[in-house]
Order: structure tokens, then C-alpha cells, then sequence
């Protein structure tokens, strides 16, 4: 098996699973495009700026307005006070936390499905592999932010996340 072959499979695989958990995760947020990551990256951090989403989910500031206005419409996304008077701070309604972890749950199950395959031991192996080639890929915050926009932080908390580790190195 070649270095050309591998990477091939990896790309075949990424690209497999990114098409599953995009399709699912707009079925269960009940919207397309960004707004599965931007529910997911409000309920991870609440109170953040149209600005901070933007960064993470990596859309115009203009767009990610129309996804937040949508999801608002939806009952989803609620804007508050954000830090400062000219800030304004998003967070989940109730709906929008159900729809979160809905998310979560559906990305989950594609993921489990994928790894069934495996031993625990391949599993364990594969875990390390992993969490090397992310924290190597990982460039900076607003990269690491954007990797992680669909994550189920509860899962993979800060402390053990290779890609947080990568851009908290001093």
C-alpha cells in the first residue's frame, strides 16, 4: 500500500462522512447549509457575537445574520445584552438546545456506524492517529474554532482535544 493510496482512502472516507453528517444534520436542525454548525457553535458558546459565529462557522458576517435571523424566526437563537451595549450576545432557546443535541446525536449514531467496523484495539489506534494528524493540521484559533464548529464538546472537552491543545502550545 502506497503513501498516494492512503491519503486517496482518507479523502474517500472524509469526504463520505462529511456528505452523511451535512445531510443529517440539516434533516435534524430542520435547516441547510450553516445553520447546523451555528446552533451547535452557540450552544457551545453562549453569548457570542455575530462576529465570533462568523469566525467559526466561516460565513460573511452579513450571512451569518440571515442564518441567526432565520434560526431567531424559528425559535431556535434568541439575541440578548452581549458584553457591551452595542454587542449583542446570542444563545439557545429551549427548542434550539433540543435541536442541538438532536444534531449531535445524529452525527453520533453516522460516526459509530462508521467506527463499528473496528476492534476496540484498531479503535485505540485509530484515536491516537487521529489526534496527531489534527493537532499537526490544527493552523491557529479561528482554524481550530472552525474544525470543531460541529463537535460535541462533551465528548472531546478542551483539556483533551488535540486541536485545542494545538493552539494553546505556548
Amino acid at each position: 500500500m502506497t503513501d498516494d493510496r492512503t491519503a486517496n482512502l482518507l479523502g474517500a472516507l472524509a469526504l463520505a462522512l462529511a456528505d452523511s453528517m451535512s445531510q443529517e444534520a440539516e434533516t435534524r436542525a430542520a435547516h441547510g447549509a450553516a445553520a447546523p454548525a451555528a446552533i451547535v457553535s452557540v450552544g457551545v458558546a453562549p453569548g457570542c457575537s455575530i462576529d465570533a459565529l462568523a469566525r467559526t462557522i466561516g460565513l460573511s458576517h452579513s450571512a451569518t445574520v440571515r442564518i441567526v435571523d432565520r434560526l431567531a424566526a424559528d425559535g431556535l437563537v434568541e439575541r440578548r445584552g452581549g458584553a457591551d451595549r452595542r454587542a449583542v450576545g446570542l444563545h439557545l432557546t429551549r427548542r434550539g438546545v433540543a435541536r442541538r443535541r438532536a444534531i449531535l446525536k445524529g452525527r453520533a449514531e453516522i460516526l459509530t456506524r462508521a467506527l463499528g467496523p473496528l476492534s476496540e484495539e484498531d479503535r485505540a489506534a485509530l484515536t491516537a492517529h487521529l489526534e496527531t494528524i489534527l493537532g499537526a493540521f490544527t493552523r491557529d484559533r479561528r482554524h481550530a474554532d472552525h474544525i470543531c464548529r460541529l463537535c460535541d464538546e462533551d465528548v472531546c472537552p478542551h483539556e483533551r482535544c488535540p486541536v485545542e491543545r494545538a493552539v494553546s502550545k505556548p
